[in-house]
């Protein structure tokens, strides 16, 4: 390419600015203000999950590159950027070791809270990609009973250790969502879903709110034990009543650990690097303190509830983030946006 190529970046993609001026002309926008004429003469989008990528927004551009530093792509209508030629890259796995993270600090706090003993605790996990992966590892090392279900792995690898959907809900006390949101699961948690489910059972989302029926979920709540939701229908608006019922409340942050969004940044910058041949960007990978925000190794074997309920909580206060987005709902995507990445935990 002759010309200097343009790129349109989301200005809440972090560790971004300045990466790409040397090769491109950069514009900085919010991901939800771009418009059809900010990408009209554009050859690159560099997004969160808030651009809505389709027809109305690119109809018409030059766009040949789509780079979402997200997992999700849901928010990307991938049948029309196909038809268009346009190459669409999202950040596999990049937040998955913040989104194990949330889980686990999720549910031994509340169970902490609550008074709950976690004995002979069966997790069933929806859902097994990158993300359900890095569950299934930290509850297999704290002793869980796991249960798997993901139909399109199931298919794709044969059915040994997976199990229907059905005979997860019955046997679990632990339901964890990590699925995409697509045509064969949205609103795949709906008043069936919870029918099945075992009296007392804990219920999180941290996938997609799109996935659960809000509605349905809120008739079989007093069916329900804790129900800890990350990720709501009709972000930022959504529903202040669910929020008010559920156990812990959180606007989307999940993933949001400091190797998340390094893993996220570098992923979508070396995607568009490639895509344009600026080969000093191949191996990108911002800068950062290993010291301050490497990932934290965790040994707890042999210790008690209680004593890993400490370490989760210590290396990630829940509830601090549950306070926040509680007092003050409204500022949904401001607290996103404004987030204060935590480090990551592992074990072996």
């Amino acid at each position: 390419m002759d010309r200097k190529i343009k790129i349109v970046a989301d200005s809440n993609v972090p560790f971004l600015k300045g990466v790409f001026e040397p090769y491109a002309d950069v514009t900085y926008l919010d991901g939800m203000s771009i418009g059809p004429e900010d990408v009209r003469d554009a050859d690159a989008l560099i997004i969160r999950t808030r651009t809505r990528c389709d027809e109305a927004l690119l109809g018409g551009s030059r766009i040949s590159m789509i780079a979402t530093a997200t997992i999700g792509t849901d928010h990307i209508d991938a049948a029309y950027c196909n038809s268009r030629g346009i190459e669409v890259h999202n950040s596999q796995g990049c937040n998955a070791g913040g989104v194990m993270q949330y889980v686990f600090s999720a549910l031994y706090g509340t169970a902490s809270r609550k008074s709950i003993r976690l004995e002979h605790p069966v997790m069933g996990i929806v859902g097994v990609g990158n993300v359900g992966r890095k569950v299934e590892h930290m509850a297999r090392y704290l002793g869980f009973e796991v249960l798997r279900c993901d139909p399109p792995r199931a298919e794709k690898e044969g059915p040994e250790g997976f199990c229907s959907l059905e005979y997860l809900l019955s046997r679990s006390n632990i339901v964890t969502l990590h699925t995409p949101l697509d045509e064969t699961t949205r609103n795949m948690a709906d008043a069936d879903f919870f029918g099945l489910m075992r009296p007392g059972s804990f219920f999180i989302n941290a996938a997609r709110g799109e996935v659960v029926d809000e509605a349905a979920l809120m008739e079989a709540m007093p069916k329900l034990g804790p129900v800890i939701i990350d990720t709501w229908n009709h972000e930022p608006d959504i529903n202040l009543e669910l929020m008010d019922m559920v156990d812990i409340a959180t606007p989307h942050i999940a993933g949001y650990s400091y190797q998340g969004k390094l893993n996220g940044t570098a992923s979508a910058v070396q995607a568009v690097a490639r895509h344009f041949g600026i080969a000093g960007l191949y191996d990108f990978y911002p800068e950062y303190d290993e010291r301050e925000h490497a990932p934290v190794h965790l040994d707890l074997k042999g210790k008690n509830q209680g004593e890993i309920t400490s370490v989760f909580q210590y290396n990630y206060p829940i509830f601090t983030d549950d306070f926040m987005f509680r007092m003050a709902p409204e500022n949904f995507e401001k607290m996103r946006s404004g987030y204060k990445y935590r480090r990551e935990i592992y074990v072996d």
